[in-house]
């Protein structure tokens, strides 16, 4: 097996024991890895960053030690004051000191220390779940928050820029496999109509970056729910995972995503769409816990646009999860045919729900 036989390259003590396929990403392969010695064990991940998918794989190493230097050094400091242990995944590095593998495929392999007695969950369980998700996020946008964006990379040019998926979408119309699929069931047509109504809105927040109302700064990328760690003993959560996308952007983006994830009860593979809802008193919690955090460093011109990247992220995603399905599932892992078309109704679903809600949305916000 491939990943055993990388594993046994990182500068980790004792003896192989196992490497098991390890949670439940769309785009990644990760691996539990167990090492053991006469008295001790080790646990921690290993994952294969796919070429195909990451142009430059490198960059995502880079941008993760530039990050984790910078938060872990923050964490130590300011430990003894803080309401709870923060942590974040360490690199670790290879017998010859390096960050990472490179396989013959040109895939990038990596080893990261495992998040231990803590848990995430690809669904809000309750409020006070989506709190801590909250509170998690506000406190990585304050850790970072002095963090240059000019200091990393772009792993994924393009990234949560709304219209270039919109382009990708568009691309993957204007070919015959495209409009095979378009016309292959009426839950496409559908799919494609929703988009139209909705092309004029994918330029918001990009527009407001070009006029200067926003600023480009250090952020996660993929805020999710489901990367978000909750501490078996306390159940408060203790850190964020997943920094493949980390790189410059807006922070509307994380905290578009977070609340898509966290308020959305049914989840990205709602069995029924008529499931799918914007759930106010789960966002109601998530914000309260994030300003926790990251009341000081959002401005006013921050605040004005709050709504909108709560309603362009599942837009935005819908868009992505649509184009992968008429370009022929190229991107995301599926598990079935239409997978990602159903995964983007269930996003333009949320954010029909959204739009339903954006006067009591706005009270939340203060800006009603």
């Amino acid at each position: 097996m491939r990943a055993a036989l990388i594993a046994r390259q990182f500068d980790v003590q004792g003896r192989l024991v196992t490497v098991e396929p390890y949670g439940s990403g769309n785009v990644n392969d990760t691996y539990l890895a167990i090492f053991r010695t006469t008295f001790s064990e080790q646990r921690f991940i290993v994952q294969r960053i796919r070429k195909s998918v990451f142009p430059d794989p490198e960059a995502i190493m880079q941008n993760m030690r530039v990050l984790t230097d910078h938060c872990h050094a923050k964490l130590e400091a300011e430990a003894e004051g803080a309401d709870r242990i923060w942590q974040l995944p360490k690199i670790i590095q290879t017998k010859t000191g390096d960050d990472w593998v490179t396989d013959s495929d040109g895939d990038l392999w990596r080893a990261i220390s495992q998040i231990a007695s803590a848990q995430a969950y690809e669904k809000v369980r309750n409020p006070e779940h989506a709190h801590e998700a909250g509170i998690v996020l506000g406190h990585f946008h304050r850790m970072v928050s002095d963090l240059p964006a000019a200091k990393l990379r772009y792993a994924l040019p393009g990234f949560h820029v709304t219209p270039s998926y919109l382009a990708k979408m568009d691309a993957a119309l204007a070919t015959p496999g495209g409009q095979e699929r378009l016309h292959d069931s009426s839950e496409s047509k559908r799919a494609v109509r929703f988009v139209e109504a909705h092309r004029a809105r994918c330029r918001v927040l990009e527009d407001a970056l070009g006029r200067g109302d926003l600023q480009l700064r250090t952020t996660h990328g993929d805020p999710k729910v489901g990367n978000i760690m909750i501490d078996e003993a306390t159940g408060r959560g203790t850190c964020i995972v997943d920094l493949d996308t980390v790189q410059p952007g807006l922070v509307h983006y994380d905290i578009g995503d977070a609340t898509r994830s966290v308020c959305n009860p049914a989840g990205e593979d709602a069995a029924e769409l008529g499931s799918v809802i914007f759930d106010l008193d789960l966002f109601s919690m998530i914000y309260r816990g994030y300003l926790a955090h990251a009341q000081d460093f959002l401005s006013q011109a921050d605040h004005r646009h709050l709504y909108d990247c709560i309603h362009l992220i599942p837009l935005e995603l819908g868009i992505r999860f649509l184009a992968d399905h008429l370009a022929g599932d190229v991107y995301f892992k599926v598990r079935y045919p239409g997978h990602n078309l159903r995964r983007a109704l269930v996003q333009f679903k949320l954010a029909e729900s959204i739009e339903a809600r954006e006067s009591s949305i706005r009270k939340v916000l203060g800006s009603s």
